[in-house]
């Protein structure tokens, strides 16, 4: 019988993976084809490794090779047509995946040629450009999904149509040749930054996530988090939010997250009595937070250190303070829940015991660890992850219950090689994007529009930025998501002065958030899919469960000492304590309790108390204190006499 309801969910699980998440959607081959598929991954990963550790070819010529691998084998596994076989081969998908790699393969074989005729394309060259762009974008529709496609095809429409358009916007267009130039055989499009990332740094990291996962750590972080917190008030609830927490330092895709760690902690929350929408909110909140916990954000860190151009290690620790405000405000807001309904957690002696996970199977945490510790020592993010990957290994043979075999470490490579196809094509495309601005001016001119339409003022041209970064993160992977709403959003509030740190910081908080944002919250919808609950309802939760990330980002703008910027120790405590106290009077006033049921003017206190908590100011926080003490205080005199009044009768 167990074993029955085992596998309805395992086939759940893939199903709405399947729905929410394209790059869970691919062939799964017998015979010969298994072999193929398996081959070329596993030669990816080792081409990967091998430039890691022996150093990187010529940047465009590493590029190329990556996402030569990259293209075969997104055109052998992700079918044309949604109808056709997820078993066997259809020919066209067979002739495209030779033609798409190929394609990149032309600037490996005639690099030199190509150098030396640099802005001087030949009519062979454009041809092959036009149609390694082309491919790029079929790739992204195939593995990605429209959204990213949609808004590629609408900057490369406005590279041509720039003469056309009135005002502002107006430019004198790109002719197809120079475009195609500029996008193919050079280093500021498909090719760019965000693929040269991919290239180096985040598909070691991805390759890391493999071998984690087959040492077992997601089982043991949701093992460790029910021995944690499964025992407290709402604690299944509290080990969705822990558990996605641990998963997201190592997983790039929110939908992945919540399938991951969902399919076990959403039915024990609805086992609780959470409701099915407030079960699929909390997992969906708790997994997209992962995107923003450091040490690798999604992979989007890495980039993030390129494009603002400071060290890796300062962006992880800029990005740590307002991670953990989002986390406690979610847990917070759990809590909260769980007492306004009276939800007990689970009894301690159906629970692990901490100690004797951390003996049997704390070694696989090893790796993360080690990476942490490198990476503060000053490793390059590469190196870092090359040792992290060996260490996994290791770690896992020190016990029998954790050894992995040798089959087992090509199967790491197999996977990691396909998990990572998604964020290639993604950065690849986002290089489109990129090159069309570069081109065009465009970044600047958006820029100056948003300023103009808040007329200069800082906290309009936020709102506008953080909705445009939105609308641009709907559907996006995090890594594409971060490029584009870098390039497009951020200039805007970059020309008011905001560090460029609190800029970028700001627009991919608002692009990831996205992912349970209302109309296409995918990760809400794929949590309300394990937890059979209404998709909208279930969205709405959820983006009122991260409360913190629509709050948090205006903050450090106006206060970057929340990103760790010119502060010092005792500063960065008080901002912590503060803050922390803030999130409690944020949740309450989400919640609408604390002690007991909170009237509307005590909800608005203790939001006002909260935001000028977390304002890292000694005023703000003296009137927020002020407002929270207050609101504390009508909410404990109520409470007690709702009790009183309960014992009379």
């Amino acid at each position: 019988m167990k074993k029955t309801v085992a596998t309805h969910n395992e086939v759940n699980v893939q199903e709405i993976m399947k729905t929410y998440d394209r790059e869970s959607d691919y062939r799964r081959f017998g015979g010969y084809g298994k072999w193929v598929v398996a081959l070329l991954a596993i030669s990816f990963s080792l081409f990967q490794l091998y430039t890691a550790m022996f150093g990187v070819l010529d940047a465009h010529l590493q590029r190329a090779v990556h996402l030569a691998f990259a293209m075969s084998l997104v055109f052998l596994l992700y079918p044309s047509r949604k109808s056709w076989s997820r078993e066997h081969l259809h020919w066209i998908d067979a002739v495209l995946a030779v033609v798409a790699t190929a394609l990149p393969l032309y600037i490996l074989f005639f690099y030199k040629d190509l150098v030396l005729r640099a802005g001087m394309a030949t009519p062979t060259d454009i041809v092959v450009g036009a149609l390694g762009v082309l491919m790029v974008l079929e790739a992204a529709r195939r593995v990605v999904g429209w959204p990213i496609v949609i808004v590629a095809v609408v900057f490369l429409g406005y590279a041509f149509a720039g003469p056309h358009i009135p005002g502002v916007f107006s430019h004198r267009g790109v002719p197809l040749d120079l475009l195609v130039d500029h996008l193919y055989f050079t280093t500021e499009g498909v090719f760019g930054i965000p693929l040269g990332v991919s290239a180096t740094f985040i598909f070691l990291f991805i390759l890391l996530g493999a071998y984690l996962d087959k040492t077992g750590l997601g089982k043991f972080f949701i093992d460790l988090a029910n021995a944690v917190a499964g025992w407290a008030t709402g604690g299944p609830a509290k080990v969705a939010v822990i558990s996605s927490g641990f998963m997201g330092t190592i997983s790039g895709s929110s939908v992945a997250n919540v399938a991951g760690t969902g399919s076990f902690t959403i039915p024990m929350m609805k086992k609780l009595g959470y409701r099915p929408e407030f079960a699929g909110a909390v997992e969906a909140a708790a997994s997209t937070g992962g995107q923003l916990m450091p040490p690798i954000m999604g992979a989007a860190a890495f980039l993030m250190a390129d494009f603002v151009g400071i060290p890796y290690i300062e962006i992880v620790k800029a990005a740590l303070i307002p991670a953990l405000l989002y986390y406690t405000g979610v847990m917070i807001c759990v809590h909260l829940e769980a007492k306004k309904n009276g939800l007990k957690g689970v009894s301690r002696d159906q629970l692990p015991n901490v100690l004797r996970l951390v003996i049997d199977r704390g070694h696989l945490a090893i790796p993360l660890i080690a990476i942490v510790y490198l990476l503060i020592s000053g490793y390059t993010p590469m190196r870092a992850a090359l040792w992290a990957i060996g260490l996994t290994i290791v770690a896992s043979l020190l016990r029998a219950s954790t050894r992995i075999s040798f089959r087992d470490v090509l199967e790491g490579l197999e996977n990691g090689a396909r998990s990572a196809l998604g964020v290639v094509i993604a950065c690849a495309t986002a290089g489109i994007i990129i090159g069309v601005v570069t081109k065009t001016g465009l970044g600047l001119k958006l820029a100056s529009s948003l300023v103009e339409l808040a007329h200069g003022y800082l906290l309009p041209t936020l709102f506008f930025t953080m909705i445009t970064s939105i609308l641009l993160g709907m559907g996006v992977p995090t890594t594409a998501n971060y490029v584009i709403t870098s390039t497009i959003a951020a200039p805007a509030i970059l020309q008011l002065g905001v560090p460029i740190l609190a800029a970028h910081m700001f627009v991919f908080y608002f692009g990831i958030i996205a992912d349970v944002t209302p109309p296409v919250a995918l990760a809400a919808f794929a949590g309300s899919g394990i937890a059979r609950s209404d998709p909208l309802k279930t969205g709405i939760q959820a983006s009122k469960l991260a409360i913190a990330a629509f709050i948090v980002p205006y903050i450090f703008v106006l206060s970057p000492a929340l990103l760790m910027i010119d502060t010092t120790v005792p500063e960065v405590l008080m901002i912590i304590l503060t803050s922390t106290i803030g999130m409690l009077g944020l949740a309450s006033a989400v919640s609408g309790y604390m002690f007991t049921h909170a009237q509307w003017l005590t909800r608005l206190m203790f939001f006002a108390g909260g935001l000028l908590m977390i304002d890292p100011d000694l005023t703000t926080d003296l009137v927020g204190l002020g407002l929270l003490a207050t609101a504390f205080i009508i909410q404990k005199i109520k409470a007690n006499a709702e009790a009183k009044g309960s014992i009379q009768n």
